[in-house]
């Protein structure tokens, strides 16, 4: 268990040289502001980049289900929310809000809150995707990104305010 925690401490201090980086870079560059904006948003900023990242993670795989393995719009999109759930839950945990439980059960309390509240926007997510695409003819990849956008905010919002908070 202490090598796992080095570990998660390891991927952490490597995200927060890649910052420092990209940090410096912008301080150079006379964009000073915008590095104070990030440096005082940090969390907030990691959560965009990473959810970002987890959105392109669920469009790509809704993508290759929907377009070349031709399965169901509603089967795709499940099977999408299920390959970006797991990525945003190790992504979430260990980089954004940097959750540390010392129990097994606390442990299994995070995971289920954050499946719990991921389900709840999988349904927000399917809602208008059969609506818009299958009901109302609309362009899947279209809706994909909107629906993805309305997303992302209500997951961080339960986020912070539900599953990770202090």
């Amino acid at each position: 268990m202490e090598d796992k925690k080095q570990e998660k401490s390891k991927s952490l201090k490597i995200l927060e040289v890649i910052e420092d980086f990209f940090l410096n870079i912008l301080d150079k560059i006379k964009l000073k502001s915008l590095a104070d904006l990030y440096r005082n948003h940090r969390e907030g900023w990691r959560y965009l980049i990473f959810g970002f990242l987890a959105t392109v993670v669920n469009i790509a795989v809704y993508s290759i289900a929907f377009y070349i393995f031709n399965i169901d719009n509603a089967v795709s999109n499940v099977i999408a929310w299920i390959v970006a759930a797991i990525f945003a839950y190790l992504t979430n945990k260990f980089m954004v809000f940097i959750s540390r439980v010392d129990t097994k059960k606390a442990l299994l309390k995070e995971i289920t809150y954050f499946f719990s509240c991921r389900l709840f926007t999988l349904l927000v997510d399917e809602i208008i995707m059969i609506v818009s695409v299958d009901r109302l003819g609309m362009p899947a990849f279209l809706m994909k990104v909107i629906a993805n956008i309305v997303v992302i905010i209500l997951n961080f919002i339960l986020s912070k305010l539900i599953i990770f908070k202090k």
